[in-house]
């Protein structure tokens, strides 16, 4: 039940008669109109722009459309004023059997705030997709919160959603790892070894030179990495993507699939993705422009295999193979975006760190270009996140060697802490991570707030359960004329607000604003709880008097099945009770 776009099918079906009676031309396009809450609660319940909307094509003014359309408007029972403020906006005001049918809804409706809006559309969302190098950093961890947070949402609006990770194998990163797994191979062995400016000196790497020489003894001591390279790379990598498999359970995530880099290559895809560049006349040769600002002493004008990208919007025309013949770093990218347009997608999402801003334009034109354009491309960038303690910068031991890491974080705070703070901050701003505030019992910490709300709302059932009859079926039934309080009534009309927060924040990619909801809906919780403090009217439990009771635990009950469905969405586990 979206009351939002309940009453925007009404605003259509008045603008629909005017049009019949002559008010209006025909062929008016209404896609721009909108209903939404006013911006002052003062003018009303919901406001329209459909005046001013239509006044420039109808060749009227705005006021006159919304004095007519206020008159067809007020003859809807469930509209009970609609009146006309400034140059032509309408606001209007609900009958109060529209409100107390959202509770109604919630309670008998288990889907209540689920949306149609994906209509099954295939939808791929890549996140983390880290290095196989080491574990999990804390960068990594809000990319892995946020990229899950999407995919939940996504999913609860409507789409049919494939959560992927891309294993970066291919590059010479993972030769790096294999001869830092090499030298603690030789530590294991007793050797005194020194780790050269570029490898992973981390501790995390010496259960995998003891694993290793568990696996092949001293068969590779005195040996050239000629003889040793290929092996343990493949082993490190397994074991690397085995911590980083653990990493992400620690936080709650899991994929639906692994994507490797590696595959790419010796198979014909990379071969493939560009012969379809090419078959667009997307694909030449030629010398790019020197870099911008200072030229690097060692560049020269070179001959390469050049992606004309900037017929897709790109700022320049990227390389996809060098002069020796060797792809660049970005051919595989485009192979793999290939695979992923070849499967079937109808909409793509990468999750980026803060450092691939410079990747977004090159990416987005391969995917137009591969698939006619006909399938969208959203790259969202997670900016850096500063921790701190008590106020102050803080650093952890870092077994990683140079970082802290996801599980350092986890351990310290828990996954639901940790997921829920990490999307207190749209994904483009900086985020700050105190130890100390997120685990602070007060309202100035959100995931406490929301959690405290849920677990208000059990302890007043379970008090209610001992003299009325409190499940949600019962619930669903009660006579609601009672909940009149102003306070009552804004906690009602911010319940209304979840189906169309769903599809809003879905539509833009944006699964903070979820957390945003939750939080201003455990503070409008929190103020009827506390009026209730000086009210005793207002307290959700009233001994003796089952039907009142009943409204008000019906009321709440609302709240705990929303937050539970945010939480859900956050990959939060609510708390039920609270000592």
């Amino acid at each position: 039940m979206n009351l939002f776009a309940d009453i925007r099918t009404r605003v259509l079906a008045c603008l629909d008669q005017m049009v019949a009676d002559g008010t209006l031309p025909y062929g008016l396009s209404t896609t721009a109109i909108t209903v939404e809450p006013p911006r002052d609660a003062a003018h009303g319940d919901m406001a329209t722009n459909a005046a001013m909307v239509l006044a420039k094509p109808a060749q009227m003014k705005p006021r006159d459309i919304a004095e007519k359309l206020a008159e067809h408007l007020q003859a809807d029972p469930q509209i009970a004023v609609a009146e006309v403020a400034g140059p032509g906006f309408l606001n209007m005001r609900l009958v109060p059997d529209v409100w107390q049918g959202v509770i109604k809804a919630a309670l008998s409706d288990p889907d209540f705030g689920k949306s149609t809006l994906g209509q099954g559309q295939k939808m791929m969302v890549e996140y983390v997709s880290a290095n196989p190098t080491g574990p999990l950093h804390v960068g990594h961890t809000r990319g892995a919160v946020f990229g899950d947070a999407l995919a939940r949402l996504l999913d609860y609006a409507g789409f049919d959603v494939t959560k992927e990770y891309y294993i970066n194998d291919g590059g010479a990163q993972v030769d790096v790892l294999a001869r830092s797994v090499y030298l603690r191979y030789l530590e294991a062995h007793g050797q005194e070894v020194a780790f050269p400016d570029g490898t992973y000196p981390g501790d995390y790497l010496i259960p995998l030179g003891h694993a290793l020489k568990d696996k092949v003894g001293d068969q590779f001591l005195d040996k050239g990495e000629q003889y040793w390279l290929e092996e343990i790379r493949e082993f490190a990598t397994e074991a690397m993507m085995d911590l980083i498999r653990e990493d992400l359970a620690q936080l709650g995530v899991t994929m639906d699939s692994f994507f490797s880099e590696k595959s790419l290559y010796g198979t014909g895809l990379i071969e493939k993705a560009i012969e379809a560049l090419d078959e667009k006349g997307l694909i030449y040769r030629g010398v790019l422009e020197p870099p911008k600002g200072k030229v690097p002493e060692d560049w020269e004008p070179r001959e390469q295999t050049l992606f004309r990208s900037t017929a897709h919007g790109d700022d320049v025309d990227r390389p996809v193979q060098k002069s020796d013949g060797s792809w660049t770093y970005f051919a595989p990218d485009i192979a793999y975006h290939y695979d992923k347009v070849e499967r079937g997608f109808d909409q793509l999402i990468d999750v980026f760190g803060a450092d691939h801003g410079g990747y977004v334009k090159r990416m987005k034109a391969a995917v137009a270009a591969l698939s006619d354009g006909k399938v969208p491309l959203d790259i969202k960038l997670t900016q850096l996140v500063k921790l701190y303690k008590n106020g102050e910068p803080f650093k952890m031991s870092k077994r990683a060697g140079t970082f802290v890491t996801l599980r350092d974080v986890v351990d310290q705070v828990g996954a639901n802490v940790t997921r829920f703070h990490m999307l207190t901050r749209k994904n483009d701003a900086p985020l700050d991570f105190d130890f100390d505030k997120v685990l602070e019992q007060s309202k100035d910490n959100p995931v406490f707030y929301v959690n405290y709300a849920y677990a208000r709302v059990n302890s007043a059932v379970g008090k209610a359960s001992a003299f009325a009859s409190v499940d949600d079926a019962t619930l669903a039934g009660v006579d609601l004329c009672g909940l009149t309080d102003e306070a009552e009534l804004t906690l009602i009309k911010k319940l209304a607000e979840w189906p169309r927060l769903v599809e809003i924040a879905a539509k833009g990619h944006e699964p903070h604003r979820i957390a945003f909801y939750l939080y201003d809906l455990a503070s409008d919780f929190h103020a009827l709880y506390n009026k209730g403090n000086d009210d005793p009217a207002l307290r959700f439990v009233q001994e003796g008097d089952s039907d009142t009771t009943q409204a008000k635990i019906a009321l709440i009950r609302t709240v705990a099945i929303v937050i539970s469905h945010g939480l859900g969405i956050l990959g939060v586990v609510p708390v039920e009770e609270m000592r």
